[in-house]
């Protein structure tokens, strides 16, 4: 049906697109439910990957023993999503599509750089993840096209997570959030740093410099020096839920907050605990 009729819709979750129809902000000529497809719902370890179908509910990533075991942020990042209602029903692949800049699952696609299967009657592609958001609510997902699995690699044991997001309700879109994933070395010192941004650019973006700023140096000051960099490298703007200037303040200070967490083992324990 996809390939036949382009204007028709995937209803997964249901979560963002509901909405969007009762609005009329959207009117397909058709929704194709994929909601008895079980096959597209799955968590498996397969190697140095963790494999995820489209159709898993954040629930059940916020609660997976193979995912809090082997990556603990995807966990955390799940546990931010809307209210337990919102996570019983959404799905990562419908999150992922949908490509809120403030979502969590972009943000967290973004920073493990991802690799998403998307399916057509023409057969499977792989698409990174980092190329897979072209714009605010843009995805590189093609008209025919269904998002079949999101592939995460598993970081070595010594890498530490952070997350720190700031929303007006518990349960609201954020309104800025940074995750991190920081590698150290048998001497502690930190030899990976990869920092993700949400909410303060059109698409989720990676602070490269800042992460570069934390591997070249073990100052003290550096996680606040990472911090100022981030804020200097997102492209906020500003709307009816923040100004640009405040968006970007948060970004300096929720990245401060988000690396504090890897460098301090006890405050992240608490955090995935919470």
């Amino acid at each position: 049906m996809l390939a036949e009729q382009p204007d028709a819709k995937i209803l997964a979750g249901g979560q963002s697109l509901m909405p969007m129809l009762n609005l009329r902000v959207a009117a397909p000529a058709a929704l194709v439910d994929i909601n008895r497809v079980a096959e597209l719902s799955f968590i498996e370890v397969d190697g140095g990957e963790i494999r995820i179908g489209a159709m898993t509910r954040h629930r059940a990533l916020e609660t997976s023993p193979e995912i809090r075991a082997a990556l603990p942020i995807l966990a955390r990042g799940a546990l931010e999503i809307g209210h337990l209602a919102i996570r019983n029903r959404g799905t990562i692949g419908g999150s992922l599509v949908h490509a809120d800049p403030a979502a969590e699952w972009p943000l967290l696609a973004v920073l493990l750089d991802a690799k998403l299967v998307a399916r057509s009657t023409h057969g499977a592609r792989t698409i990174a993840a980092r190329e897979f958001f072209p714009g605010p609510l843009t995805s590189a997902i093609e008209p025919d096209e269904i998002l079949t699995e999101i592939r995460f690699p598993i970081l070595p044991a010594a890498t530490r997570f952070g997350f720190a997001e700031i929303c007006r309700r518990r349960g609201d879109f954020a309104i800025v959030a940074v995750a991190c994933a920081i590698g150290f070395d048998s001497r502690n010192h930190c030899v990976s740093a990869e920092i993700s941004i949400g909410g303060a650019n059109p698409t989720p973006m990676i602070a490269a410099a800042a992460g570069a700023t934390l591997k070249s140096t073990n100052e003290a000051n550096a996680i606040e020096a990472a911090a100022e960099m981030a804020a200097a490298a997102a492209d906020p703007s500003s709307d009816i839920h923040a100004s640009a200037e405040f968006r970007r303040r948060l970004v300096r200070v929720l990245t401060e907050r988000a690396l504090r967490q890897c460098f301090d083992t006890a405050q992240v324990e608490e955090a995935l605990d919470a």
